[in-house]
This record gives C-alpha cells, sequence and structure tokens, in this order.
C-alpha cells in the first residue's frame, strides 16, 4: 500500500523559513518523480516544484530562488526548503509522487497547512 506522509507545516511570519518533509512507502521510491503542489483557499492546486530519479529540478516561477526541494532516497523521503516566505504562500502543501514501475502511477499525500503571517 503506497503512502506518503508530509511533515513540518505550521504557521510563520512573514520572511520566515519552513522545511516540509514527506516519507514514502509502498513504491520504489528511487525510481519515482516527486514533487510539491500547494491549494490556496478558493484557488486550484498548483505545482510548486519537481525532482526527477536523477535529481533535475522545476520550480514554479513564484517560488523559485526561495524554495528549494530534495530528496534522500536511502530515506525513502523528499524535503521542501521554504524561505523568505510570503502571505501568499500560504495554502495545503501536497506531497505528490509519479511511479513507473509496473505501471505509470499518481500519488497525494493528506497535505500539510503552511500559513504565513503578515
Amino acid at each position: 500500500q503506497v503512502q506518503l506522509v508530509e511533515s513540518g507545516g505550521g504557521l510563520v511570519q512573514t520572511g520566515g523559513s519552513l522545511r516540509l518533509s514527506c516519507v514514502a512507502s509502498g513504491f520504489i521510491f528511487s525510481g519515482a518523480t516527486m514533487g510539491w503542489y500547494r491549494q490556496a483557499p478558493g484557488k486550484q492546486r498548483e505545482l510548486v516544484a519537481t525532482i526527477t530519479s536523477s535529481g533535475s529540478t522545476n520550480y514554479a516561477d513564484s517560488v523559485k530562488g526561495r524554495f528549494t526541494i530534495s530528496r534522500d532516497n536511502a530515506k525513502n523521503s523528499e524535503h521542501l526548503q521554504m524561505d523568505s516566505l510570503r502571505p501568499d504562500d500560504t495554502a495545503v502543501y501536497y506531497c505528490h509522487a509519479i511511479t513507473t514501475w509496473p505501471s505509470i502511477k499518481v500519488y497525494w499525500g493528506q497535505g500539510t497547512q503552511v500559513t504565513v503571517s503578515s
């Protein structure tokens, strides 16, 4: 059974930092593309960042230079370091996985709330 368990959300002031973590189980983590999405109240879920199995990264323009995605294949985990946080970063953040073996499937975590106060 696939599980993605996020942690690290919370309340922070503008300009502060948070580090989100996602621990995965139930699939071959090293071969998966991992990512983070977020959904603010009244808005659609949007891509924040992704990291491929080879370590290539991609970021939404709104977080470039402020957020850093990373992965630790030995611990089946990914992380999102969020610096210089702004109120418009407030959202529920979701861990996301695309596995390729034995077939292509997409999985989501349950989400963790990030709130940035002004």
